[in-house]
């Protein structure tokens, strides 16, 4: 059954259909520009505790680049914007 008759039944019986999954691989919280940049340095990093993660991770965020943050957030309202001209549809 392909999604279009699916989503024509839900119509059908009045049902609100929300626009796109709230989990979806195309917006996984990974791919967020936050944590693409936290992830680059990590590979240099071996944590003894769950407070060496923490302190390591408050450091990161204070030593973050505003600059790059308003960019990462441009560019998800982005990847929602895709989402929607998808149709919800998966893509690369």
């Amino acid at each position: 059954m392909s999604q279009k008759p699916s989503k024509e039944t839900l119509e059908a019986v009045c049902w609100d259909l929300p626009p796109h999954a709230a989990c979806s691989p195309d917006c996984a919280p990974s791919h967020y520009h936050l944590f693409r940049s936290m992830a680059h340095g990590l590979p240099e990093q071996l944590f003894q505790s769950l407070e060496d993660v923490e302190k390591w991770v408050k450091e990161w965020i204070e030593l973050e680049d505003e600059a790059l943050q308003r960019h990462g957030i441009h560019i998800l309202s982005e990847i929602w914007g895709k989402v929607m001209a998808n149709d919800g549809q998966y893509f690369d």
